[in-house]
């Protein structure tokens, strides 16, 4: 099988290099936010131009990697690629779409099972097992980030918080499926990915009226925002979990969750509620604990 031939597999020093990336990436998917108050345009025309600048900054990186090798990297992703390209962009539009319909704290918390969900793909799909403590700091962040959205809760609505289960579903396939197809490079499935997400959302969304007024800070925010935030973000997550398992990648990304309103304290002083900073502390916690006692199984 291709898997057996990648010779990192129980290489140590690679699954810290996976964990690390994944940390990272959970830092720039963190800023969403911050763009967010910085551009003037509606949702779906930010997703458009976000997925096109994400795609041609990760299709860049694909074109320096690999050079004149660079159709036969997009080739050799194969169905497994697609269907990670797949998952990724569909994940982002129910993700945006359940934002509408539910609240925010039933998004995150849904989300925040990730790793279970992740663990449980693994398991039937590739036979891969997850170590106990990596569930029991998976269990730890889900307190967290329960407690940190703890005041946000109003009621919800079925179809907010299926879209978001739904979410879920697919962002934990798209790990597994990097995870599965690890011997290969997934950086070109990344970068079709984003294109793909441009192109779903193309018919809400109005290229073009940003083209005409989105200049100065406007349009350098909204190339930042495709290309530091999304762009970097996803490849930062396609690299990193390459070295490690797919629950662990997504227990590393709820670290999102406490970043995030964090970076917009930093940026616009909105102060967080006592809550989220405890629930933060948790999260920040688990994901430490479970780095530091938790090795990929060999």
């Amino acid at each position: 099988m291709a898997i057996a031939t990648f010779s990192n597999e129980s290489d140590n020093g690679a699954a810290w290099r996976g964990a690390i990336l994944v940390v990272l990436s959970a830092f720039a998917f963190s800023t969403a936010g911050y763009f967010t108050r910085l551009i003037d345009a509606d949702v779906w025309t930010m997703l458009f131009w976000r997925g096109v600048f994400g795609g041609l900054f990760i299709a860049g990186c694909v074109v320096l990697r690999e050079g004149a090798g660079t159709f036969d990297a997009f080739r050799r992703i194969g169905k497994i690629g697609l269907l990670a390209a797949a998952c990724s962009a569909l994940a982002t539009i129910c993700f945006i779409n359940a934002l509408r319909q539910t609240t925010v704290a039933d998004v995150l918390v849904i989300n925040a099972t990730a790793p279970f969900v992740a663990a449980a793909l693994a398991w039937a799909w590739t036979g891969e097992r997850e170590r106990r403590s990596t569930f029991v700091a998976s269990s730890v962040a889900l307190l967290g980030v329960i407690v940190t959205v703890a005041d946000a809760f109003d009621g919800s609505r079925l179809l907010g918080n299926a879209l978001a289960l739904l979410m879920t579903v697919l962002i934990s396939g798209m790990m597994v499926a990097i995870r599965r197809q690890r011997a290969v490079c997934m950086l070109p499935a990344a970068s079709l990915s984003a294109f793909l997400c441009a192109l779903l959302v193309w018919p809400w969304a109005d290229p073009a009226s940003v083209m005409g007024s989105a200049t100065g800070d406007n349009f350098t925010n909204l190339f930042l925002f495709g290309t530091l935030q999304f762009g970097l973000g996803l490849l930062l997550l396609t690299m990193g979990t390459r070295l490690i398992s797919a629950p662990r990648s997504a227990l590393i990304g709820a670290l999102e969750t406490p970043l995030a309103p964090a970076l917009v304290w930093l940026a616009f002083g909105e102060v967080p509620s006592a809550m989220t900073c405890l629930g933060g502390v948790i999260v920040l916690g688990a994901v430490v604990a479970d780095l530091l006692l938790t090795k990929e199984p060999s």
